[in-house]
């Protein structure tokens, strides 16, 4: 761990701190707009399994035709966009569409981000705790980690965690998994949803969101 802790106090002292300090305050700034909110909500839908480059595009695109298309249409714009599964994605988004007048009534209800995870997962079809902890950072919250294949793989090159054997996380080892890049966070004063960033681009040169 430490010498991953090490790479990031370097990145943190480099440029790339203050396009990591704007995109937090974008996330904020969504979390303030329902209609923003629910437009994370179909971004995140759209990267299970997909690119999240290809997904911004998409939803770049698209914009407001999230809540107003119906799935049919929304499968057609899909697929001339080029997703991997327009179909069941576009199902998915429709379905969603029921949560946008309470959507972001619902998740500050609750005391903690935990439990406003399990609730999406529980209450929005096509996400599970990955595309749900995405989904929340998006829009300001800060405590939930982000764990993708990139994660995975740098915090298993450093020597961190072993390689998960499936790409597909259980409840249990995404937990498991959360908890050791909490460690990190902590040691290296970054929040679960800067920390995301910062790997991301050590792993891909890049910072989306």
């Amino acid at each position: 761990m430490k010498g991953l802790i090490e790479k990031l106090e370097k990145l943190k002292k480099s440029e790339l701190k203050k396009t990591v300090d704007s995109r937090m305050r974008e996330f904020e700034e969504n979390g303030k707009d329902l209609d923003k909110i629910f437009s994370e909500l179909c971004f995140c839908i759209m990267t299970a399994n997909f690119q999240a480059e290809k997904s911004m595009k998409i939803q770049e695109e698209l914009k407001s035709c999230f809540l107003t298309k119906s799935e049919k249409e929304l499968a057609a714009d899909l697929k001339r966009l080029g997703h991997r599964f327009p179909n069941l994605r576009a199902k998915f988004i429709a379905e969603a569409q029921k949560h946008h007048p309470t959507l972001k009534k619902n998740i500050e209800s609750f005391s903690s981000e935990e439990e406003v995870r399990e609730w999406v997962v529980a209450n929005v079809k096509g996400l599970g705790f990955k595309e749900a902890s995405h989904f929340l950072r998006n829009i300001g919250y800060k405590n939930l980690a982000i764990i993708d294949f990139h994660i995975v793989d740098i915090l298993s090159d450093n020597k961190i965690i072993d390689k998960p054997k499936s790409k597909s996380l259980t409840k249990k080892r995404y937990l498991e998994i959360e908890s050791v890049l909490r460690k990190l966070g902590e040691k290296a004063k970054l929040s679960q949803a800067e920390l995301d960033l910062y790997l991301w681009y050590m792993e891909t040169g890049k910072v989306l969101k």
